[in-house]
């Protein structure tokens, strides 16, 4: 059923035509219609864009990163360790793979604000273009450009690709994660899979333990999913796990055996150590609130960052703004997804990017909503990727099912919730271009409603030769609904210089 819906997608293991590679960049795959190309390029552009727009007006930004920045640039001890001076006297709180690209753009180019930040800027739309080619592969053109859209217009995402914290290359390790655990779904294909398991080895080398929150509903997937017997996906898994092991395990080796009278001090730890750094301060201490050294945590004693734990705290009225403006639509559509992937069979992809996908989201979700230590707004741009990739394959599964009545109306519902969820988070801030509020909301009940009946209206046969010009108004003042308020608030984000350790997006 569902290879049905997707006219343009390949069974597993089948091979795409041979297509010299310059053909392919210049024109895309052969069954795409003429747009899809350049609008994936002038997608790109426009995200590249939006990270680079007076991007020098943030300085350094971080300056505690960026302080490290500077001393790699000056002393390969110091690019090695993440040392915050040349002198090699502490490192900083975190691996140090985040600050390799800043550091050697620093060498080459010489220190400042630009060098800083490009290398930042430019993992964002590897980010983007990423999770194109990951939705794209197994749905449609129209899916990957609406999640790299969605994507590149989070407000989150755009503070956090014009910033040099580590989130922003963590962002891109686990986009890369979960498009080669897709790929390797395709086949049962081990090269695939253990990639997979290189990318999240440096997620663990830029962030430590974060990188593995979507391990469990990743493995878990391919456990059961994969086309191949029981036996080969375990092998293929204890494959990937070596592979995460040795790609995140050397550095950490390294550290942990060089003699500490002739390395910098580990920063962030009691005794000297970087496995008691990730497993204290970094990793268990953020769940359950102590970790030594906490600059406070967001439990039920109110701390200063991050607001109540609970399931509400996505949605609360310091986190919304930053990343949920789609998050109600993503999990409406992730169960969509999964109603309509019901009767695949067990090797089905369409049905395993939801499950990948969706159990990203909601593991790294759970995580944030209820942990007790340090935690702050922009840690969720971690969130970006899984919301954006399944409001695009969710979006687009329900417009190739519109003639059915609940097809229709479910598409009606995403546009309309979405609509009245920007409604309720522009209100927090009320001065904020007030009429955008109303706008958003009219037109988005406006389009949920057209989304809903032209489907139908195409079995009429006096309504049929309008229904395309019908749908085409429906889709991009839906579009348009669900996206003017992200994008108002990235502008916002855009157009505010950032600084300190703290930072947030919108106005």
């Amino acid at each position: 059923m569902t290879h049905a819906l997707h006219p343009g997608a390949r069974s597993a293991g089948s091979a795409r035509p041979a297509v010299p590679l310059l053909t392919r960049l210049r024109r895309g795959r052969p069954e795409d219609a003429p747009w899809v190309r350049p609008a994936f390029l002038a997608l790109l552009l426009a995200a590249l864009v939006l990270n680079l727009w007076s991007l020098g007006d943030s300085g350094y930004a971080n300056s505690f990163y960026s302080a490290a920045v500077q001393a790699g640039g000056e002393s390969w001890k110091a690019f090695f360790f993440g040392s915050s001076d040349a002198a090699n006297s502490i490192t900083v709180d975190k691996p140090p793979v985040a600050l390799w690209p800043m550091a050697l753009s620093v060498r080459l180019f010489g220190l400042g604000s630009w060098q800083i930040l490009v290398p930042e800027a430019l993992m964002g739309v590897g980010t983007v273009a990423v999770l194109y080619a990951a939705v794209r592969r197994r749905f449609s053109a129209p899916a990957g450009l609406i999640a790299a859209a969605a994507l590149a217009l989070t407000p989150v995402a755009a503070l956090m690709f014009r910033f040099n914290n580590p989130d922003a290359l963590l962002a891109l390790l686990m986009t890369v994660t979960v498009y080669c655990v897709l790929r390797a779904l395709e086949g049962a294909r081990t090269r695939w899979l253990v990639w997979a398991g290189v990318a999240m080895g440096f997620a663990f080398l830029t962030k430590t333990l974060q990188a593995f929150v979507i391990l469990p509903p990743l493995a878990l997937v391919y456990a059961v999913c994969a086309p191949t017997s029981v036996r080969r996906r375990v092998g293929q898994l204890a494959a990937a796990g070596l592979a995460l092991v040795v790609s995140g395990g050397w550095w950490v080796a390294i550290v942990e055996l060089w003699p500490a009278a002739s390395r910098p001090y580990i920063g962030g730890s009691q005794n000297n150590s970087f496995l008691e750094l990730t497993f204290g301060y970094n990793g268990l201490g953020r769940i359950n609130g102590e970790e030594v050294g906490s600059v406070g945590g967001g439990g039920g004693g109110g701390g200063r960052r991050g607001g109540e734990t609970g399931l509400g705290r996505m949605f609360s009225d310091g986190i919304g703004g930053q990343i949920s403006w789609l998050l109600p639509a993503a999990l409406f559509l992730l169960v969509v997804g999964l109603v309509l992937t019901r009767r695949a069979r067990r090797t089905d992809t369409a049905r395993a990017a939801f499950l990948v996908w969706g159990g990203a989201l909601l593991m790294t979700a759970g995580v944030f909503s209820f942990m007790a230590g340090i935690f702050h707004e922009y840690y969720t741009v971690a969130l970006a990727p899984y919301i954006a990739a399944l409001v695009g394959m969710g979006a687009t599964l329900l417009w190739e099912e519109r003639s059915k009545r609940l097809a229709s109306a479910a598409l009606g519902v995403t546009v309309a919730g979405t609509a009245v969820w920007a409604f309720v988070l522009l209100g927090r801030t009320p001065d904020y271009v007030p009429w955008l509020r109303w706008a958003v909301l009219v037109g988005g009940l406006i389009a949920a409603v057209a989304l809903a009946v032209v489907g139908r209206l195409g079995r009429d046969g006096r309504l049929r030769a309008l229904t395309p010009r019908l749908a085409t108004g429906a889709v991009v003042l839906a579009l348009a609904a669900s996206l003017a308020a992200p994008l108002a608030y990235t502008l916002s984000t855009v157009h505010t210089p950032h600084s300190g350790s703290i930072v947030t997006a919108g106005p």
